[in-house]
């Protein structure tokens, strides 16, 4: 789900809130180390998101963050905030190469270029709260 998240509605937010959960308080932020990412930057999208991003002249930027249930990927274009909102059951990432991941949800699909160690590090911890919110989801 893409949502233009410039402006507040209650609609939207009571929408994002239902698919991936509410924002963590702030002894959950602390106990994962911070559930925000720093500036990435995107390399290739889909057609939807390019439409949205081909508008602006700077670089194409984005930050991801995680949530109970799932991520927001925000976008920044001139000057209005979009945000991809993927619950963990449809989210995908994959590393390709040594700086690059690609994340893709339903029809939508961005190839994300990591400048530093840390940005690897909050991969890992978005598929470990993938694992984490699968395997609670699902007991056998």
């Amino acid at each position: 789900m893409l949502k233009n998240l410039s402006y507040k509605d209650p609609k939207i937010e009571k929408q994002i809130n239902s698919l991936v959960g509410k924002e963590f308080s702030l002894i959950e932020k602390l106990k994962i180390k911070g559930t925000g990412s720093q500036k990435l930057y995107i390399k290739k999208c889909d057609n939807e998101i390019y439409d949205i991003l081909r508008n602006d002249y700077e670089l194409s930027i984005c930050n991801i963050e995680l949530r109970p249930k799932g991520i927001i990927i925000y976008l920044k274009s001139n000057l209005e905030t979009y945000g991809l909102v993927i619950p963990y059951y449809k989210l995908i990432i994959f590393k390709v190469g040594d700086d690059d991941y690609t994340i893709n949800a339903d029809n939508y699909f961005l190839k994300i270029r990591i400048k530093n160690r840390s940005d690897h590090r909050f991969f890992k911890k978005v598929n470990s709260q993938k694992a984490i919110y699968l395997s609670d989801k699902n007991p056998e």
